[in-house]
């Protein structure tokens, strides 16, 4: 990319692995829209770089990426296909309801609901714990890699990463406890 400014270009070579393996996981596993939600990300914050210079620029990224792409598989969800025929019809999704797929998906929800919260939670608590643990479990971004694009040694990365890991028990370990029981 070049834009005639080289800090820009040094964020953006350091970052667009991040940006687009962040939008092909929530975009639901679609390259294509990944590598156009990744541009547009990077347009964005061309646009008001100077305004996030000093920020967590890799936080932030990672958030706009990963909402551009939940709302483009959001819109493509509700989609209508066209047909050969011509004729429209809603993608049908008929599954029989039973109290234990209810039962399913309602713990399902209960625990991404949480999962939210608690990312939520640790971004406001401590941005650096929120993008280690980001890059590191959810993305599965190797350690050496993570501590390298964060800009840390490994080291200080295992320590962030565990007092996060700390942070989240301390806080939350009752709330996932509770879960468990009515799971089983």
């Amino acid at each position: 990319m070049l834009t005639g400014n080289r800090e820009f270009n040094e964020i953006y070579e350091k970052h667009k692995n991040l940006v687009l393996k962040a939008a092909y996981i929530y975009s639901g596993d679609n390259y294509d829209v990944a590598e156009d939600i990744t541009q547009d990300t990077f347009l964005k914050l061309y646009k008001v770089f100077e305004d996030l210079k000093h920020g967590n620029i890799s936080a932030w990224l990672y958030t706009t990426a990963k909402n551009a792409a939940l709302n483009y598989k959001k819109k493509y969800d509700r989609e209508i296909l066209i047909l050969d025929d011509g004729t429209h019809h809603a993608e049908e999704r008929i599954r029989e309801s039973t109290e234990d797929e209810y039962a399913e998906n309602e713990l399902k929800r209960r625990r991404r609901d949480l999962h939210e919260k608690i990312f939520s939670d640790m971004l406001e608590k401590n941005p650096r714990w929120y993008e280690a643990m980001i890059l590191v479990y959810y993305m599965e971004i190797p350690q050496t890699k993570a501590a390298e694009m964060m800009g840390i040694r490994l080291s200080v990365l295992h320590s962030i990463l565990h007092r996060a890991k700390k942070w989240i028990n301390k806080t939350y370990g009752a709330e996932y406890e509770e879960m468990k029981k009515q799971d089983g």
